[in-house]
């Protein structure tokens, strides 16, 4: 992979910060890419993050919040390399300011450019590891401190831990249902997280029910399925060559928090809190509604923090709402009902209604009505089945680790549609029962 340049630009294609690597490409180029960006956003609805030009120049870019972080080469490098450089630069930032946007820019100039010189050479990546480069790249009360000796991360082999560290303790769903029930396209994202706290330099394995694995070797996964996992994408720390040799997660891991892995399951999934919505339209002077909510997945299991979040009419009135579990609030600025569950056990099933006023005669257009959308945690619980076989932590002053792992879930893009609401009917007794 080799760069040219690298530029961050506002939404209206201004540069904010510029740093010229290697001086092929004149610094004017810049000027052509945002006709460029617009171009292709009007041709295409989701547009190429890579734009090439006649005169040889490629555009490769991201944009985060209300920035373009943009690199420029004439090489024939890899893309994806280049990308992800750019991807790690925002997590560099976020890092540093916490808050990734132009105002951060432009109050951490000087250290932006710092940062740039040592996280890239002559158009080559080096050091990309925030926790190294905080080691001797600081900022405190705006003004920049650097050290005169990099820490020795930056030249080992090792760049993303340093050397002598010490402990006294040693530790270590994307969905979318249309309104008829059938699920239409789901998956499964996951990640590794890992919180070490290790002296030294340790080298740790992991195991996991692989079926990959397991179908090599010839075994069959003792306790539960095996796990086939697709799209995996590892931290730099571990050894690719033996994971491709015999699926050996094996790495000397950064010091605190990283993600080790991420991967992908594209499998039919069941949903885990289920909503059934029933609509009832009163010839435009009011609506009601009645939410169920069922938990399916196991018993043993509880959802936490649960929010469900019902779109409403945009003049909509007068809320009234009942339900036997929960709290449930009206949220004018979204337009919706927000239907919050503290504690939902699994195979429960909860009931909430609500009612409107409709204060004009409009008609709703189905098509364009947003769809229900649910937020939820679920510990201790996986809904691939992957499991952690083992987790062995060696080290050659032959201290004990105790390692401990937790499992979680998470809501993704999670998404119910509505259905058409039913005209001139009731909802298990009339508006004056429910809500009188």
């Amino acid at each position: 992979m080799v760069l040219s340049a690298v530029f961050i630009l506002d939404l209206k294609g201004k540069v904010l910060i510029s740093r010229n690597y290697r001086g092929d490409i004149p610094m004017s180029a810049v000027d052509k890419f945002m006709p460029l960006v617009m171009e292709a956003e009007e041709e295409e609805q989701t547009p190429s993050p890579v734009i090439s030009t006649e005169d040889g120049i490629n555009f490769l870019y991201i944009r985060y919040n209300n920035l373009y972080l943009l690199a420029m080469t004439k090489k024939n490098s890899n893309a994806a390399t280049i990308l992800l450089f750019l991807h790690k630069l925002c997590e560099v930032f976020k890092e540093y300011f916490k808050e990734l946007e132009e105002e951060s820019i432009r109050d951490n100039f000087v250290i932006i450019y710092e940062l740039l010189d040592e996280m890239m050479d002559f158009g080559y990546p080096q050091t990309t590891e925030s926790k190294i480069l905080q080691e001797y790249i600081t900022q405190e009360s705006y003004k920049l401190e650097s050290q005169a000796r990099p820490p020795m991360a930056v030249t080992n082999a090792v760049s993303w831990r340093s050397e002598g560290l010490k402990y006294r303790k040693n530790e270590s769903v994307n969905l979318l249902v249309n309104a008829n029930g059938n699920v239409l396209r789901s998956e499964i994202l996951g990640a590794i997280k890992m919180k070490c706290y290790l002296s030294g330099m340790p080298d740790v394995r992991l195991g996991l029910n692989d079926k990959v694995l397991f179908e090599t070797t010839g075994r069959s996964a003792t306790k539960g399925k095996a796990v086939e996992m697709e799209d995996i994408k590892f931290h730099q720390c571990v050894r690719l060559s033996r994971f491709e040799n015999d699926r050996t997660i094996s790495f000397i891991p950064p010091d605190g928090e990283f993600e080790l892995m991420s991967y992908r399951l594209n499998t039919q999934v069941k949903p885990l809190i289920w909503c059934e919505a029933v609509v009832e339209s009163h010839s435009g002077s009011r609506i009601e509604y009645m939410i169920k909510a069922k938990g399916q997945f196991k018993r043993r299991s509880t959802a936490n923090n649960v929010e469900i979040i019902i779109p409403v009419p945009e003049d909509a009135d007068s809320p009234k709402f009942k339900t036997n579990s929960g709290l449930v609030q009206y949220a004018p600025e979204l337009n919706a009902i927000v239907w919050k569950i503290k504690s939902f056990p699994g195979g429960k099933e909860f009931v909430m209604r609500a009612h409107f006023g409709l204060p004009s005669v409009k008609t709703e257009d189905p098509d364009k009505r947003p769809p229900i959308s649910v937020k939820f945690e679920i510990p201790y619980f996986t809904t691939s089945g992957i499991q952690v076989r083992y987790l062995k932590v060696v080290d050659k002053s032959g201290y004990q680790a105790f390692p401990w792992v937790r499992y979680i879930t998470q809501n993704g893009d999670y998404f119910l549609r509505m259905p058409d609401a039913v005209k001139n009917t009731n909802l298990n007794g009339s508006s004056d029962h429910v809500f009188g």
